[in-house]
């Protein structure tokens, strides 16, 4: 029972009859009791469950509450009233213009699909293209209100979609890919069956080492494909080990020149690096940018490969080739999968088309960045910028 629910008037009443019965000249046993059953009824009767009280009322949900809401969402989002905007949160307003507050929502979109959606009474969604820029995927969401009121939210869908057409592409050109040179070595084998009596030596010999290329090349495409895919699933994963970066590219660059002319290779390092890396991931990177400067570079001519300090805390990688250089409108594609500027020359130098994909990826990884340049007639140099680790003594 709280302070504030017991009955004062009803104690006070209960002690002045007893005082009075006492004077009267009853026993004060009998005195106590009757205080006691007083007081225990006075109890029974008030010691009731309180009544629910309603919780205080709070601030009116007004139009600035609704604003506040909404407005740093990262999703826009807007709210009509009568098909009329009046709230655009942040995000719409980037989305749509700022103008778009006091309009009617349908002349905002102008989308002939959101104007069928908004035309209706019930809730619903729909797909519409090219809201903000013409390859844009958006998804809205319409919650209607009452009051006449409506929420309508705007989902981006342009980066679900483009991964899925590029995993289509990649599919595609994978299955290209592989087609080709299983197609060329059942060719010759069934080639080689069919007339294994009468067919000369000579010929059968050059039809073997054509399966055998054919073969080698089945298996770097496939080997290459495997590298950008535990690449691509760690590439949100730092890597833990730290590595002496000048050695490293040192020997993994020789390995490379080995399967070409080694003694045109020229390296040189301004010192000795430590960084946070992937020790097979890191060789296989300066082995795809060596073996590219050897086979795209002008014959007879070096790869030239360096290690400078770059600015506070970073390093530079750079290989060139003295080559044909690679025209401008090439440059920005050069890291897709399967991309090459002369498909003919790539292939027939034993090419997949995946190493500067496997590259980048690499790179991305290790928190580096990737540049490209060349020049026609006088050769290409790529660039791969990494942080360093800090040696124990530095601050």
């Amino acid at each position: 029972m709280s302070e504030r629910s017991f009955p004062w008037h009803g104690f006070a009443l209960a002690v002045v009859a007893c005082i009075i019965i006492a004077i009267l000249g009853v026993d004060l046993g009998y005195v106590a009791l009757v205080l006691i059953v007083w007081l225990g009824s006075l109890y029974l009767v008030t010691a009731r469950p309180e009544e629910t009280r309603p919780a205080p009322a709070g601030p009116a949900f007004t139009r600035d509450n609704m604003a506040d809401l909404f407005e740093h969402s990262e999703t826009p989002v807007v709210i009509t009233e009568r098909d009329r905007v009046i709230i655009a949160n942040l995000s719409a307003r980037k989305l749509l213009g700022g103008h778009i507050v006091g309009q009617d929502v349908r002349m905002a979109l102008r989308q002939p699909e959101a104007i069928r959606l908004l035309g209706r009474e019930a809730d619903g969604a729909v797909i519409v293209r090219g809201l903000a820029r013409r390859t844009d995927i958006w998804r809205i969401n319409r919650k209607t209100l009452p009051g006449e009121l409506a929420v309508i939210e705007f989902v981006n869908r342009t980066a679900e979609a483009d991964i899925a057409r590029a995993h289509t592409d990649f599919v595609a050109n994978a299955s290209h890919e592989l087609r080709t040179p299983l197609a060329s070595i059942i060719g010759y084998v069934e080639t080689l069956r069919e007339d294994v009596e009468s067919l000369e030596p000579k010929m059968a010999d050059k039809f073997l080492g054509t399966i055998q290329r054919e073969a080698k090349r089945l298996q770097e495409l496939v080997s290459d494909l495997m590298s950008l895919s535990r690449i691509e699933a760690e590439k949100h994963d730092l890597p833990e080990s730290t590595l002496e970066f000048s050695r490293l590219v040192e020997r993994a660059a020789h390995d490379a020149a080995n399967g070409h002319s080694a003694e045109l290779l020229d390296f040189e390092a301004a010192g000795e690096f430590t960084v946070r890396g992937d020790r097979q991931q890191l060789e296989q990177l300066v082995r795809n940018l060596v073996d590219n400067g050897f086979k795209y570079g002008a014959s007879g001519e070096p790869v030239t490969v360096r290690i400078h300090p770059k600015g506070q805390g970073r390093l530079r990688l750079t290989v060139s080739d003295r080559g044909e250089g690679i025209s401008p409108e090439h440059i920005p594609h050069l890291t897709r999968r399967f991309y090459r500027t002369d498909p003919g020359r790539s292939r027939a130098s034993g090419g997949t088309g995946l190493g500067l994909a496997i590259v980048k990826h690499i790179v991305e990884r290790h928190r580096g960045r990737l540049d490209i340049d060349s020049t026609l007639g006088e050769g290409t140099r790529v660039t791969v910028t990494l942080p360093v680790e800090k040696d124990e003594g530095q601050d």
